[in-house]
């Protein structure tokens, strides 16, 4: 079967496009015309995007991506074949993207290319790692096997992206709930209130006074200084784009005491995951690492595992290579030691991972359990001295009436 791109005309008159599989043309034009649809135009579907070509560079959603693991990995593993695997996902898929790009997938297999050939077609739609671990299986024989694990890599991927999003959620939306609050009081009630005070020419307390300029000065200068703030913000993003600044941004947060921790530990287990993943496959360890090092996000961890790169390739060992540069934790360490030592690498980086996994969990519920109570006692103390900055001149006048 090959793939045709069409635009015709509906039942109701509406001119619409799409891609459809069929034997050849003839059967296409019968595929549609038994549909109800009048066709204008009719071409083989070799475009780049059709085709997942380099053309096509939109990603797919990483919930997406690991349901499509999965289908190809179950329909591999009852036995059928690689290309009647993508023509069931095709016909099973409800994305009309996924749709798209794993019919061009099966085109160009159909046309002679490897299953990793494919892949790589699509620009980058599919991850270095997922093309590694495809090239990997397919010359192995194993190919089911290693989509089976490709699949399980990417479900507790996106479940631990999932839970560090859930983590961050929550003081995000309560900081700027609070931000708003504040800035409403700030900026309407107070004036409301200390222009009462302002009536009488009532000598008003230190705190009142402060509270009314800094209302008077976000009323006239809060556009200015929001401007100001998201200019600074602007040119922070930027100045990351230069090595220099990133790496000495990156050394700052990893030397933070809860957040460093927490950072260092999604970026190890996310390094563990691939190692285990690559070399459990039969990738070689220095490829396995340079595949690693490109998902690892803090600098001084990436030039940590560069440095250990070079100790591995000139015949050192990888646990004492990472334990030379100081930028992973201990028990990731032992247990590559130990993996070495008797011959089981992969599974110990797969056990290293899991831990690191835990880790981030332990960290995540530390951190959460934290900023609340912190956030609330933030918000609670603005909220406490605005309303005692405005009852203080109400409790001036009570005195000066007794």
């Amino acid at each position: 079967m090959a793939a045709f791109r069409y635009e015709a005309i509906d039942a109701s008159g509406k001119r619409i496009n799409g891609i459809l599989e069929a034997e050849s043309a003839r059967a296409a034009r019968v595929q549609l015309r038994d549909k109800g649809i009048t066709l204008v135009d009719l071409s083989a579907a070799r475009s780049a995007e059709t085709q997942g070509g380099k053309g096509g560079r939109r990603g797919l959603p990483m919930t997406e991506m690991v349901m499509l693991t999965q289908q190809i990995s179950t329909l591999l593993n009852a036995g059928l074949t690689l290309e009647r695997a993508l023509t069931a996902v095709v016909d099973q898929s409800e994305n009309p993207r996924a749709r798209q790009i794993v019919a061009g997938l099966r085109g160009r297999i159909m046309e002679g290319q490897s299953f990793a050939q494919a892949l790589t077609d699509c620009g980058e739609v599919f991850p270095v790692i997922y093309r590694s671990l495809v090239h990997a299986g397919e010359q192995s024989g194993h190919l089911d096997t290693v989509m089976e694990r490709l699949a399980e890599y990417l479900e507790r991927r996106e479940r631990m992206r999932k839970k560090v999003m859930l983590a961050l959620a929550y003081p995000a939306v309560v900081t700027l709930v609070a931000f708003a609050v504040v800035t409403g009081l700030m900026t309407y009630v107070v004036p409301q209130v200390v222009a009462v005070f302002t009536d009488t020419h009532q000598s008003l307390p230190v705190l009142t006074r402060m509270l009314v300029a800094l209302s008077r000065g976000m009323r006239e200068w809060g556009l200015v200084a929001a401007a100001l703030v998201a200019l600074a913000g602007w040119l922070f993003a930027r100045s990351l784009r230069m090595p220099g600044v990133r790496a000495a941004v990156h050394v700052r947060l990893l030397a933070l005491p809860v957040l460093g921790r927490l950072l260092r530990a999604i970026n190890t287990a996310r390094m563990a995951s691939t190692l285990s993943i690559l070399v459990g496959s039969g990738v070689p360890l220095l490829a396995a690492m340079e595949t690693a090092r490109g998902l690892v996000t803090l600098v001084p961890m990436q030039e940590g595992l560069t440095e250990a790169m070079a100790r591995v390739r000139e015949g050192g060992g990888l646990a004492r290579a990472l334990a030379v540069c100081r930028q992973f934790p201990p028990v990731l360490i032992h247990l590559i030691g130990s993996g070495e030592a008797s011959g089981t690498l992969a599974m110990m980086l797969d056990k290293a991972a899991h831990q690191q996994q835990e880790e981030v969990e332990s960290r995540l519920a530390t951190f959460t359990t934290l900023i609340e109570p912190l956030l609330i006692l933030v918000m609670g103390g603005v909220v406490m001295t605005i309303v005692l900055a405005i009852m203080l001149p109400i409790i001036d006048m009570n005195q000066m009436v007794h």
